[in-house]
């Protein structure tokens, strides 16, 4: 089915017809044409994710597909940045919760498929143009800005992707069509729909609307009210012009994607971070590099202000630098005395889960927990990622750019964004109270950090926040993914929506 050239009951002109028909013409060029090759899967364990929630990945195989565990549930999604893994990460957490088995299938893992290197070219000029935004005010202003709020919004931009989407779908050959299916990326949803899948949910991320995230045919969710309705009326899709709207059929407002085990633990963590506020504990500061690697000036400036405070231990930082070595050959070269008072932790997971647990538990802490600062790095990317995930319960403020970390329950210091569509995260987790709203300029999260460590009833009241909003259901939206995927009504969960 041509999914092109009507979306949602509104006609696409011919001229962007053809253009995503050029564009799909140029890819099969460029990369191939495998629509009749057969692959075969197999569901394998792996190190990070199967111990943490279960979850086995979905690889090649010379045979063809075997049984899928019983109560199986595909997590589709992409390496694009960390943003889609970390959100993967809680809809296979909130899966296995709820008794099902996850199966990762990452779209670009396949580097012998079209789509794989599809996405990877894609994937590496997103990549490219997140990093040239920082280091030219212009190009962000004049392009991508511009190109993440307005230019993916329009309805015709969908038309492309839909194109694009197409060549995706070999890869899913071996997989049962009735399968629940839940995508953390448009691409993957796309894909599903495409070959036939018949439960898909598209879990759409940022707080923005855009036509970028629309897969007709999928369940579309949403992590708040606002998105919600942008989405149902396709509000500026079009410019001014009024389309079609979506049905109530197709999408439903969830609330945050956040894994099982930060949610059910949000009273006894936030309760541990008050604690150590009241006993005048030092604070501990967690900043995470993200995929697409951004940023680097703005974060070292943020080190060098908090340097001073964990020196005279008021303060200590847990830096996660992801996959990439080379950040910390960064950071010494622009930070002065930062070594002397660094302990390295790299490529060693177990490690750094014993860590993470001391760290929580802090009648169990041996002193090196809460001082100094500490870097993580693992060159596996499950580890790089889910590491942030395992240190936010132990920290007493996230600092983060506002993208898909600003949905999650710990309170956080918004610095900037990279693209114009992550802005919206910031305004989001101001509003429910569990962060800031955006730093406007490098002075002024700078300033933060020492409110923060100066007065920290700033911090205590995020945590009041956070402890409201759990009780309302706020972040109860990967359980809700799972639930409208495998056909269950909302009822295990308490939740304020639809």
């Amino acid at each position: 089915m041509d999914r092109s050239s009507v979306i949602f009951g509104n006609i696409i002109d011919k001229k962007t017809l053809k253009k995503a028909a050029r564009q799909q013409k140029k890819f099969l060029k460029k990369f191939g044409d495998d629509r009749n090759t057969v692959y075969h899967l197999k569901a394998v364990d792996n190190e990070v994710l199967t111990p943490a929630f279960g979850a086995k990945v979905l690889v090649l195989s010379d045979e063809p597909m075997e049984k899928l565990p019983e109560k199986s549930v595909i997590i589709g999604n992409i390496r694009m940045g960390f943003g889609h893994y970390r959100i993967s990460m809680a809809m296979a957490s909130a899966a296995h919760a709820l008794g099902y088995t996850p199966l990762w299938l990452d779209l670009n893992s396949f580097p012998e498929t079209t789509g794989t290197k599809i996405i990877a070219y894609q994937n590496k000029l997103y990549s490219m143009a997140s990093r040239l935004s920082q280091k030219s005010k212009l190009f962000n202003k004049l392009f991508w800005d511009p190109l993440n709020t307005e230019g993916f919004k329009r309805l015709t931009y969908n038309a492309g992707d839909q194109k694009t989407a197409e060549l995706m779908t070999p890869i899913l050959n071996d997989l049962a069509r009735e399968t629940p299916y839940i995508a953390t990326h448009v691409w993957p949803s796309q894909a599903a729909v495409h070959a036939g899948f018949r439960h898909v949910v598209n879990a759409i991320p940022d707080n923005w609307a855009m036509a970028l995230h629309l897969s007709e045919g999928a369940l579309h969710l949403v992590q708040t009210p606002s998105t919600y309705l942008s989405y149902r009326t396709l509000k500026g899709f079009a410019g001014d012009k009024i389309l079609n709207p979506m049905s109530e059929k197709d999408i439903c407002y969830a609330g945050h994607y956040m894994d099982d085990e930060l949610v059910k633990n949000i009273e006894e963590d936030c309760k541990k971070r008050l604690n150590r506020i009241s006993s005048k504990k030092p604070l501990r500061f967690l900043l995470t590099i993200g995929g697409a690697g951004a940023q680097g000036d703005y974060f070292a400036s943020l080190i060098k202000t908090l340097l001073p405070y964990i020196k005279e231990k008021k303060a200590a930082l847990y830096l996660n630098i992801g996959d990439y070595e080379n950040v910390w050959d960064f950071f010494k070269s622009k930070i002065k005395g930062i070594e002397e008072i660094s302990h390295i932790h790299f490529n060693d997971w177990s490690y750094t889960k014993n860590f993470a647990e001391n760290a929580l538990n802090d009648e169990n802490c041996t002193g090196e927990e809460s001082f100094n600062l500490h870097v993580f790095c693992h060159k596996d990317i499950f580890a790089a990622v889910y590491a942030t995930n395992l240190l936010m319960r132990a920290s007493d403020c996230l600092i983060t750019k506002p993208s898909e970390l600003a949905f999650y329950p710990v309170p956080k210091l918004m610095i900037a964004h990279v693209g114009g569509h992550e802005c919206w995260g910031a305004i989001r987790a101001a509003e429910v109270g569990d962060g800031t709203p955006e730093a406007p300029n490098l002075d002024w999260a700078n300033f933060m950090l020492k409110s923060f460590v100066e007065t920290p009833d700033l911090l205590e009241k995020m945590n009041h926040a956070i402890i409201a909003n759990k009780r309302a259901g706020v972040y109860n939206g990967a359980y809700h993914a799972v639930e409208k995927a495998v056909g269950l009504e909302q009822s295990a969960f308490a939740w304020a929506g639809k």
